[in-house]
């Protein structure tokens, strides 16, 4: 017969291994993935349509992710990623958050290797750490980010 202490006392040692084992189970984490290397704003302003050449915008910006031949013609894309990741682990209630954003380059150039249209998507560096429940397309968020990359303005303060 198992007397009311021992059952107690085995009680007791239940629940605090069931917290020890809640609380080893519970936790965060954050990762964060770069592919290929960043697309340089400074160095996009020094691309000319009519002017630049294929070499030199290698030589700017280094090696092409993608060459596409178009008939005579050729066009370069560079890509840069970024992903963000944050998740909350509480036991079997787990959330998490990955916001991946990139950056495209698209340069066509001319039968002599001349450049003649550049198209960009620059969001690599709007990439963020939340929770699910944040607001990751803030206007606000957005032209912060923008302007510490350099593609915006910075305010004045007077």
């Amino acid at each position: 017969m198992v007397t009311p202490d021992i059952a107690r006392g085995s009680r007791a040692l239940r629940c605090v291994v069931g917290a020890a084992l809640a609380l080893s189970l519970s936790g965060c984490f954050f990762a964060r993935v770069n592919r290929n290397d960043p697309i340089d704003a400074a160095s996009l302003a020094q691309l000319v349509p009519g002017t630049t050449t294929a070499q030199q915008a290698v030589e700017l910006l280094g090696g092409p992710t993608l060459v596409v031949q178009l008939g005579d013609r050729s066009a370069y894309r560079y890509d840069h990623t970024v992903t963000k990741a944050t998740g909350l682990l509480l036991g079997i209630f787990n959330v998490g958050h990955t916001d991946t954003r990139e950056d495209r380059l698209w340069l066509f150039f001319d039968l002599e290797d001349r450049l003649t249209h550049v198209g960009t998507s620059l969001q690599s560096h709007r990439a963020s750490y939340a929770l699910p429940w944040e607001d990751l397309h803030d206007p606000e968020r957005a032209q912060s980010a923008d302007r510490e990359r350099g593609l915006l303005p910075q305010e004045s303060d007077g």
